[in-house]
């Protein structure tokens, strides 16, 4: 390049995309054995189990996000609740060069998949302390379901709640 071609050529505007997990943390778990001890004594175990999902993220400085993942897990035994547990698994995480797109998902499905080993291991662990058999929750494709919030127009923008 000329000297002259190089004064006039537009500066660059790539800015480099980063990811980066800055911190896992549970921010609020609560365990409840509203029918124990009589629940231990209600003959086979054979339970039914509720699993909801929520999803939400909030925007703490620019590039920097705090996202949730909240599992709430109630489980009946002969139409008794056994237990009831709710988990808030949080993760600070350092995102930067994504168009807003590519940045919702990145939110929406790869930092809750992120989470979700950590919240499942915190619910186990509070089960079998509750004296419960050890709660087994499938993987949860996160991906699959930011996109069916998508295809129903429910996904969330950032700093906002998703129902997944």
């Amino acid at each position: 390049m000329s000297e002259e071609e190089t004064k006039n050529a537009a500066p660059q505007q790539d800015v480099a995309q980063s990811f980066e997990i800055r911190k896992i943390y549970v921010k609020d778990v609560s365990f409840e054995s509203p029918n124990s001890p009589v629940i231990f004594t209600d003959g086979q175990w054979k339970p039914e189990t509720n699993v909801q999902i929520k999803g939400s993220n909030n925007e703490l400085e620019k590039g920097l996000y705090e996202v949730v993942l909240t599992l709430t897990v109630t489980v009946k035994q002969n139409d008794k609740t056994a237990f009831l547990i709710e988990n808030q698994q949080a993760g600070i995480f350092a995102i930067n060069g994504y168009p807003d797109e590519s940045l919702q998902g990145i939110l929406g499905a790869y930092c809750m998949e992120a989470l979700f080993p950590y919240a499942r291991e915190a619910l186990d662990s509070l089960v079998i302390k509750g004296g419960f058999p050890p709660l087994m929750l499938n993987a949860i494709d996160f991906n699959a379901l930011y996109q069916q919030q998508l295809q129903a127009g429910q996904a969330a923008p950032v700093g906002q709640d998703a129902q997944h």
